[in-house]
């Protein structure tokens, strides 16, 4: 297993808190993508990250949406997200990754969900992705339902906020807006990045032109291959890259350091300078027949 660790320029502050990106193949099978995420943990709770960070679709994993997810769909009280709640208490840390909510019984679309449970097992955060992969030849508003806009999801750690976006939604940059006027200082941003032409360069752009924008730590975990195209990340608050990976299975470490947040703010205040704020854009009703 790749570990890599990153840093800023300076030595982080005392009040630093290490955090870990976990990059995985998830499969079809959520027992054993519990199992594998469970050593991926051990790996990054050795290395003294705080909060850990998995992938988009860490419970069951495709590569095209179908009635397969439907079928696998539970609830938060499922055994899944029981499972991950198991493993933030067992290696003391705050775990984020994405599962395949049935939010009714009765319900014949899912929630592309994450939850973020606490070192304690507590729930803590939920976000349900508002931006569905209707892109590229995807369709995952087939089998999704998007979530409600609603306050952005935050959980904080040693006075750090932390904020959550999932993998399309780093295409409009008006949600991770949301997420730092929020009082974020990190943004995580579980992933299942299609492969295809292109699709590595546009991510890490993105991923880091978040950061500048928002002057914000960005964190990225994305599936490797074959289902996802790696190259998570962590990002600091001017755009540098603390750490990255490849395409293939790892885990990667670096510190939020709040001094080093607060120096490039004070240089570069564009939170305090933006003079557009950020309005719910209303979808227009289906015409009558």
């Amino acid at each position: 297993m790749q570990l890599q660790n990153g840093s800023a320029h300076q030595e982080p502050a005392p009040d630093a808190v290490p955090i870990a990106v976990v990059q995985f193949a998830p499969q079809t099978d959520p027992a054993a993508n519990l199992a594998a995420l469970r050593e991926h943990l051990r790996t990054a709770a050795a290395a003294g990250a705080k909060v850990v960070l998995a992938p988009e679709y860490s419970m069951f994993a495709v590569t095209r949406l179908d009635e397969r997810v439907v079928a696998i769909a539970e609830p938060l009280d499922g055994p899944f997200t029981t499972g991950l709640s198991a493993l933030a208490a067992e290696f003391g840390v705050y775990l984020v990754a994405g599962v395949v909510e049935r939010t009714a019984p009765e319900a014949t679309r899912i929630s592309n969900t994450l939850v973020a449970h606490g070192p304690d097992g507590a729930r803590v955060a939920v976000y349900r992705k508002v931006h569905l992969y209707d892109a590229f030849g995807h369709l995952e508003s087939d089998v999704v339902e998007a979530g409600p806009l609603v306050a952005p999801a935050t959980f904080t750690v040693d006075g750090v906020m932390f904020g959550m976006q999932t993998c399309f939604d780093l295409r409009f940059p008006e949600g991770c807006r949301r997420v730092a006027a929020a009082g974020a200082q990190v943004l995580l941003l579980p992933a299942q990045w299609i492969p295809g032409p292109a699709k590595v360069d546009q991510w890490t752009t993105l991923l880091r032109a978040r950061a500048i924008e928002n002057t914000i730590y960005v964190a990225a975990a994305d599936q490797c291959l074959p289902r996802g195209a790696g190259a998570s990340m962590i990002v600091d608050p001017a755009g540098v890259v603390l750490a990255e990976l490849g395409d293939e299975p790892g885990v990667l470490t670096a510190a939020i350091d709040p001094a080093h947040l607060a120096r490039v703010r004070t240089a570069n205040p564009s939170l305090s300078l933006r003079r557009f704020a950020i309005t719910e854009r209303v979808s227009p009703e289906p015409a009558a027949e």
